[in-house]
């Protein structure tokens, strides 16, 4: 059994079509990402408690939650790239939507102690330290920038591409603390620290609200985004030997790859191999569907005495057959 395990799907070996491995990301980009804003989100945190600037805490905030995110998504990709197991059928690929639906609600509790602090100091503002705020946000954002180079270098993975986004929402945190830091430091008042952590709150809140949904797509088999369910049965049903559909599932299996199983009615069994090609490339091309599984359906209109099935004494008891793969 153990050598069985081990070599499951080694015929294969390298390719993710049945084995559902995802995509492999640039370690190199992410790692330097991960390091280069968890180390300065501790710095920008610190340095937040003592210029006491909640603006500067939100942001150091964001920084945190986007290295984690980061580093779960460099996590989960190794263990998505495993593959199908036999008792993983669909593959490791979810681990990163799961991941990253843990991020999102981390990053609504922080949200929400933000806008209570934000409050708490509306009343009272307590005395910051403009320059040093300034100083130090305007360093944050010198990092954002280098990291948004680094995770630019990777665009094709969908992951990366919504780090890049975090990082870019980071880059108007930090801009935010800076105002606030440069407007005490000139003898501005200090209520525009809260005022503006409070801006910080919403992009975090705005960020939470696209991780949670779009992992909560995923996770409850949810149509991908931008494709319209009812359009695609109509579009079935109107590609030539097609009668009718029904029984139409589209999900999203893990990150960037979209699925789709239905059943057909179809004209002829003669015109199903034309017919199948037509719907997986018509379900590619106009809605990226890459995993599509179609079971045709047909009314039998020969006799009896021709059909093999028939002519045996329990059709249910079918003999097993023999498939050899290539």
């Amino acid at each position: 059994m153990r050598k069985k395990e081990k070599n499951f799907g080694a015929h294969h070996a390298g390719d993710s079509g049945w084995r559902h491995q995802a995509q492999k990301v640039k370690t190199s980009s992410l790692v330097i990402a991960v390091i280069l804003t968890m180390s300065f989100s501790l710095i920008e945190l610190f340095g937040g408690i003592w210029a006491n600037s909640l603006a500067l805490i939100g942001d150091a905030g964001h920084m945190i939650t986007d290295s984690a995110s980061l580093f779960f998504a460099l996590m989960a990709n190794y263990v998505a790239r495993r593959g199908v197991d036999h008792d993983h059928s669909f593959g490791h690929g979810r681990v990163e939507v799961l991941a990253a639906f843990i991020n999102g609600l981390v990053l609504l509790g922080l949200v929400g102690w933000i806008f209570w602090e934000a409050y708490q100091r509306l009343d009272a503002p307590p005395r910051v330290q403009g320059g040093g705020v300034m100083v130090i946000a305007m360093i944050g954002m010198c990092i954002n920038l280098l990291v948004a180079w680094s995770l630019s270098r990777d665009k094709d993975n969908i992951n990366t591409r919504a780090a890049l986004l975090h990082v870019l929402g980071d880059l108007l945190g930090s801009v935010a603390a800076i105002i606030a830091g440069a407007v005490i430091w000139m003898g501005g008042p200090a209520i525009v620290d809260p005022i503006l952590s409070v801006f910080v709150g919403l992009l975090l809140l705005h960020a939470t609200y696209e991780i949670l949904t779009e992992a909560s797509r995923v996770l409850m088999d949810g149509v991908p985004r931008g494709v319209d369910f009812e359009e695609v049965g109509q579009t079935l049903e109107k590609l030539p030997g097609v009668q009718c559909v029904h029984d139409l599932h589209i999900w999203t299996m893990s990150p960037g790859h979209g699925a789709m199983q239905c059943h057909v009615m179809i004209e002829s069994p003669q015109c199903w191999p034309k017919t199948l090609d037509a719907i997986r490339r018509t379900m590619k091309r106009k809605y990226d569907l890459t995993h599509v599984t179609v079971q045709p359906e047909w009314e039998f209109a020969g006799n009896e005495e021709d059909c093999a099935v028939c002519r045996m004494d329990y059709p249910g008891e079918v003999p097993p057959i023999e498939l050899k793969i290539s």
